[in-house]
């Protein structure tokens, strides 16, 4: 399976939810992640589209398998 292309921004997001391990908000990601939690938020929809993030509850996200695999 190839690759999707990731920008610096989306690839930051998958490795801050890769080591937060546990659903996390915009927040919590953007300061993982050293974003700013707005430009989070507008990420997340295309992360999640690509399913390389779930949303196991409202306001929160988790890396799918596939999102693993993509900063592997």
């Amino acid at each position: 399976m190839s690759k999707t292309e990731l920008n610096e921004d989306q690839r930051s997001i998958l490795k801050a939810l890769y080591k937060l391990a546990e659903p996390s908000g915009c927040k919590a990601i953007g300061e993982a992640s050293q974003l700013n939690w707005r430009s989070v938020m507008g990420k997340m929809r295309g992360l999640s589209s690509q399913g390389l993030v779930e949303k196991p509850e409202k306001g929160k996200y988790i890396i799918s398998e596939k999102g693993k695999e993509e900063i592997s």
